[in-house]
């Protein structure tokens, strides 16, 4: 029971088996996670909050599942994507208040911006897992569990940063 519920976990539901680029789904589960966060109608503030205290529990709840997968799989496995929902859900909190619905359990009442700037997040954070630029690799280092989540934090972080910076100019 316990490895079967750490291969859900660590698989973000099931999507690291995807044979398809499972990273991408990784981030899109998370993305998806957030939506369906922001459809339980709570504010903007509440969303910010739970997105950060979801994306630190996750990343120390994950430590040891993915260990234990490690050992399974080998090391860094593609299968281990919980790395990425939680990296995505680091660049989320990127996405501006002013952008967030009125009204958010609405489906209908999410304006354009709100979609393109979870979209960029999403976008910008692959673009950083994917290339690894600016010491992101170097993360891979540190062993276990913990190089498989700090390269995917450390690229969140980047896609957010970036997302604030873009923000102060428009």
């Amino acid at each position: 029971m316990k490895k079967t519920a750490d291969i859900l976990f660590v698989t973000s539901l099931g999507a690291g088996f995807s044979p398809f680029a499972p990273g991408t789904m990784g981030a899109a589960v998370g993305v998806v996670l957030w939506l369906l966060t922001v459809l339980c109608g709570i504010s903007y503030n509440h969303l910010w909050l739970c997105t950060l205290l979801a994306s630190i529990l996750c990343t120390l709840l994950a430590i040891r599942p993915i260990d234990r997968m490690e050992q399974l799989w080998g090391p860094d496995p593609s299968r281990v994507v919980i790395d990425e929902t939680v990296g995505v859900w680091i660049c989320l909190l990127g996405v501006p208040a002013t952008a967030y619905p009125a009204m958010p359990a609405a489906i209908g009442s999410w304006s354009l911006p709100f979609l393109l700037w979870t979209l960029a997040a999403f976008v910008l954070f692959r673009f950083f897992d994917i290339l690894k630029p600016l010491g992101i690799r170097k993360m891979e280092r540190y062993p276990g569990g913990w190089g498989v989540m700090a390269d995917d934090i450390l690229s969140g972080v980047y896609g957010l940063i970036v997302m604030s910076i873009v923000q102060l100019f428009l």
